[in-house]
């Protein structure tokens, strides 16, 4: 099973969970099974490239998206890719890690999404998604 984070860089499991899963610089993704740690870079639309992030979690065989928090856009669309999201981390990816196995991580719905805003339109409230 293999786990994504948004993070701020390559550091691997100390690196830090993004507070903006779109607009992070990457994604670290952590193979439960194997415990191999693959840092790939946002390439998405939301940094000057193409297509949407759950797209490029879907190629890399993601199962589960550990964030912050997200809008309802963004879950549907993990959602439909058949990717689960978990809301609520912060500090490391190791961090991350421990709190997903000791399930102290919420499994999102759409109506767990920041509601301030839409998908998109990052100008207002204070979600960190």
């Amino acid at each position: 099973m293999k786990l994504c984070f948004p993070t701020e860089g390559n550091a691997g499991l100390v690196e830090l969970i993004g507070e903006h899963f779109g607009r992070t610089p990457t994604y670290t993704i952590y193979d439960l099974e194997s415990h191999d740690i693959k840092v790939i870079e946002n390439t998405s639309e939301h940094m000057g490239g193409i297509g949407y992030p759950p797209e490029l979690m879907k190629n890399e065989g993601v199962d589960i998206l550990i964030c912050r928090g997200l809008g309802r856009r963004a879950i549907s669309m993990f959602i439909e890719y058949g990717i689960e999201v978990y809301i609520g981390a912060t500090g490391s990816v190791e961090n991350a890690i421990s709190d997903y196995k000791n399930m102290k991580l919420k499994k999102a719905t759409v109506s767990d999404s920041c509601s301030e805003h839409k998908f998109g339109d990052h100008s207002k409230g204070s979600c960190h998604h």
